[in-house]
């Protein structure tokens, strides 16, 4: 599936072959989820019938005790009286013990699908590429894991019963009528042409206005979720009042389009109450002169009556399941989405092992264009040696992370290859690859947690003396110790409780721990001051020695530890030597170092 398959969920002018796409796309997920519970869903079934084919009982019976037992027992014979009202409690008691098991049996086996679903998503959004996460805003993913499955979960909870119930309510009292009075049958058959038309109506002007309600609901989402998540910038920029327009306005659209839903109910339940008031009265008019005419027992038109009136009263409730239902299928028709997307980064399937890695890089012809077209590599050849520490500069595009980023195998090029160890990383499992290859980037994420438990993420099960030996190795030590409780520390969210300099040691130490045969630092010093930078300086040269390493750098301070220095420019390398030769050369190296040298005057 494309990116443009999931981005069309956003939209509301889908052609017709999109929407049936997307509804098969629905049905397939729908069923996988299903599938696994139809023996629940079957026992489910058999006793909500149960429990409705006892229920419609109660009319036909009542119909007995007057037609047949109350004239028996004005003649002493009260022994068919006795049976009718015995049957009617019986059949009562056994509806509410086959009804209440139906509802606590089909909560778990709800709770069971959400579950499912719910890690669903998790599992298969990690597992998605890096190119799908930059598309796909946060605020989209949040809204499939809390606002969409809410939808669902509202649905399976009290709609999806209700709609069993009633359409077996319905079924059962349509069957019972029949057998009662056929005239009233024809009556009721009769109601639904103005009840089709007036559901019809109800089906196709709700499900357009259900897809608006979701799409307003999303952007209200993504655009909180992106403001609370950048709050520094807005704060920064003074964004607050443009910031809150647009959320007004998206709060406004929000609130027109769940007004036109609520309008579409406005006319549909009292038009339902109307035919169905209708038809009762149809009922008691032709029942009442068949009954003065003796062609009709009072206990029958009684009877009848009840069922009509029982036949309407589900439909409110389908009504609402229909409520639930337009939004629970909007909301699955994007969870569908993210579901079917498929990683552009695949495992392979037939992994190569990769058994003690050395370290040596090489691209082969490689390019590589985004999904738009725009090329970043053009045909590019590379040799980086076992062991070798190189640099790479060059102007903001220049292609540098983008080369980091196919060496993580974040991407796969376009054409040609990137080999670690003469193995094209494509054929390398992506566990035994993350293991050989770790990349620091300038963020420097930790997560909530100790400080321990962060540096332990390198190497899963490390023992606390390896996390503090990775900690000294790196300089990270002695700060850590004086931490409140040291490698106890919790750092709080995303590491807010320790500086800049302090979380890059942090995310060193980690790397160091993982002892990768490549390590990618990709601009992993740009954001520090120049105490926190030295202070990095020592750690990374401790972290460095002994494996192939890529720095990707804007401050020529951390290139002068390279062993090579590669000059970019728009994908190809301009330059190739060791920091000392460039410098004394009159490249563009050398102008860049010039500068750098000058600002520090």
């Amino acid at each position: 599936m494309s990116m443009q398959g999931v981005q069309g969920e956003e939209r509301t002018d889908l052609s017709k072959e999109e929407s049936r796409a997307i509804r098969r796309r629905s049905l397939r997920l729908l069923y996988s989820l299903v599938r696994p519970i139809r023996g629940r869903l079957t026992l489910g079934f058999g006793a909500i019938t149960v429990a409705q084919a006892l229920q419609v009982a109660g009319p036909t019976l009542i119909a007995i005790g007057i037609d047949q037992a109350l004239p028996a027992a004005m003649k002493n014979d009260w022994s068919l009286l006795w049976i009718v009202a015995g049957a009617y409690l019986l059949s009562a008691l056994v509806a509410a013990v086959s009804q209440s098991f139906f509802i606590r049996y089909a909560a778990r086996t709800n709770q069971n699908v959400l579950f499912d679903l719910r890690q669903r998503i998790f599992r298969h959004t990690q597992r998605l590429s890096i190119d799908f996460h930059e598309t796909y805003t946060s605020g989209r993913v949040i809204s499939r894991q809390t606002n969409d499955l809410d939808s669902i979960k509202e649905l399976l909870d009290s709609g999806g019963n209700e709609m069993i119930a009633g359409l077996l309510s319905m079924l059962f009292t349509g069957i019972a009528l029949l057998a009662q009075s056929q005239t009233a049958f024809g009556i009721l058959l009769i109601s639904f042409i103005p009840l089709a038309i007036l559901t019809r109506w109800f089906q196709v002007n709700t499900k357009l206005e259900y897809r608006k309600t979701r799409v307003a609901s999303a952007r209200l989402i993504v655009h909180f979720v992106e403001t609370m998540t950048g709050i520094r910038a807005v704060k920064a920029f003074r964004k607050e009042k443009s910031n809150q327009q647009k959320y007004d306005g998206l709060v406004e659209d929000y609130r027109y389009v769940n007004a036109r839903v609520i309008q579409l109910f406005g006319i549909f339940d009292p038009g339902l109450r109307m035919i169905g008031n209708i038809t009762v009265a149809a009922i008691l008019l032709v029942g009442g002169l068949q009954v003065i005419d003796g062609n009709l027992g009072l206990g029958v038109l009684t009877a009848s009556i009840l069922y009509a009136r029982r036949f309407f009263d589900p439909m409110e409730s389908i009504a609402m399941f229909y409520n639930a239902y337009q939004s629970a299928s909007s909301a699955l028709e994007k969870i569908s989405g993210v579901l079917e997307e498929d990683p552009s980064v695949p495992e392979p399937a037939n992994p190569v092992a990769l058994d003690n890695p050395r370290g040596h890089l090489a691209f082969n012809d490689v390019e590589f264009h985004y999904a738009n077209g725009k090329t970043v590599l053009p045909p590019f050849n590379l040799d980086i040696p076992a062991g070798q520490t190189i640099a790479m500069v060059g102007t903001t595009g220049a292609g540098k992370s983008t080369l980091a980023k196919l060496v993580s195998r974040f991407y796969d090029p376009t054409h040609g290859a990137v080999t670690l160890d003469g193995i094209d990383l494509r054929s390398i499992a992506n566990d035994n690859l993350r293991q050989a290859v770790v990349m620091v980037t300038q963020e420097a994420y930790l997560f909530s947690g100790s400080v321990a438990q962060n540096i332990a993420l390198g190497k899963p099960g490390a023992t606390d003396d390896e996390i503090v030996a990775a900690a000294r190795a790196v300089g990270a030590h002695e700060f850590i110790m004086s931490l409140p409780d040291g490698y106890n520390t919790d750092v709080n969210k995303r590491g807010g409780r320790v500086s800049a300099g302090q979380r890059q040691l942090i995310s060193f130490a980690r790397a160091f721990i993982a002892d990768p045969a490549v390590l990618i630092l990709d601009e992993a010093t740009s954001s520090l001051d120049i105490p926190s930078e030295r202070l990095v300086q020592i750690g990374l040269q401790t972290l460095l020695a002994g494996r192939t390493a890529i720095i990707i750098a804007h401050r020529l301070s951390t290139v002068s530890i390279a062993d090579r220095v590669l000059v970019l420019e728009h994908g190809q390398i301009i330059e190739d030597d060791s920091p000392a030769k460039l410098i004394a050369g009159t490249g563009k190296f050398s102008k860049m170092h010039k500068a750098y040298r000058d600002s520090l005057v």
